[in-house]
């Protein structure tokens, strides 16, 4: 009986403690910043606990040389978002690549969608995160050829009233920045698939690398249309980089990369906690909408 007894009170203990370790698991759940990760009930105490702050990584799916994956700029933009979320907590969205990209239709692998669709996505999404009660969005562009579409497209929101705003971050290099990052780029900057971007990529995903590949292109700028001043074309980074390849990423590390990415989170978490208590974009925003209903009224 006795052993009956000293059976049933481990037994007791075990359970109890197994309700313990649940309960301690429960209260040590932590919230994923990746929005694909979280559960229906996980999203809802995310919302509040980013008060409303989402990340938009925006990358492409293009060549990068001949050493990178054709994924290269949704790898860095998320891991930039992944970075400075986990510093200053908000929301980031899937993988998105539907952007610009028609400089690099002549490449393999490259998806280039129409400008409606890519227009229209980024429209319908942003409307969609507002929806699920995401009201201050930040682009994180992870791709040089989304630059003029994406200021356009910004101020563009101001055509109908908008119950969201929506800004694209802009890392700005200090003097101590620029001056450690031309110490460590032993080549030159050429901004497309160069040292600089392959370091990050290798900073994030090593085994996507192929650097002994890195030299087996030219980078180096065409100049097909130097005879031709005081003009713009469409043409112009074709003309340039045919290889849609700029620069020279044979000495690549990730030493160089995690440093251009920290600095970079660094302030992407500014500014997201700054967009958290300061709602002077919403308020001036909403004045423009209501002075453009009526603008012989607005105030001289």
């Amino acid at each position: 009986m006795k052993t009956v007894r000293t059976f049933a009170l481990i037994m007791m203990m075990g359970i109890g403690a197994m309700g313990m370790a649940q309960t301690a698991s429960s209260s040590q759940h932590t919230l994923s910043v990746q929005m694909e990760e979280l559960t229906a009930p996980d999203f809802v105490q995310a919302v509040a606990k980013s008060e409303g702050v989402c990340l938009l990584p925006m990358g492409i799916i293009e060549k990068h040389g001949p050493q990178l994956p054709i994924g290269s700029d949704i790898l860095q933009s998320r891991e930039l978002a992944r970075r400075a979320a986990l510093k200053e907590y908000a929301v980031i969205f899937p993988p998105y690549f539907v952007g610009q990209i028609n400089e690099a239709r002549h490449q393999p692998g490259v998806i280039a969608y129409s400008h409606e669709t890519i227009w229209n996505m980024l429209q319908e999404t942003l409307n969609e995160l507002s929806r699920n009660g995401f009201k201050k969005i930040i682009i994180v562009n992870g791709h040089g050829g989304n630059n003029d579409f994406l200021n356009y497209f910004c101020m563009s929101q101001l055509e109908s009233p908008k119950d969201y705003t929506v800004v694209v971050f802009e890392w700005a290099p200090d003097s101590a920045y620029s001056a450690k990052f031309k110490s460590m780029l032993k080549s030159y900057k050429g901004d497309h698939a160069d040292e600089a971007e392959t370091s990050m990529v290798m900073a994030i995903r090593p085994d996507l690398v192929e650097l002994d590949k890195a030299n087996s292109q030219s980078g180096a700028n065409q100049k097909r249309l130097s005879k031709i001043p005081y003009m713009y074309t469409g043409i112009w980074w074709f003309a340039r980089y045919p290889n849609h390849y700029a620069g020279d990423a044979g000495k690549a590390n990730a030493d160089f990369g995690n440093f251009q990415l920290n600095y970079k989170a660094d302030q992407l978490a500014k500014l997201i906690s700054i967009m958290k208590k300061d709602n002077t974009i919403k308020t001036l925003q909403d004045e423009f909408y209501r002075e453009a209903q009526n603008p012989l009224n607005t105030k001289q």
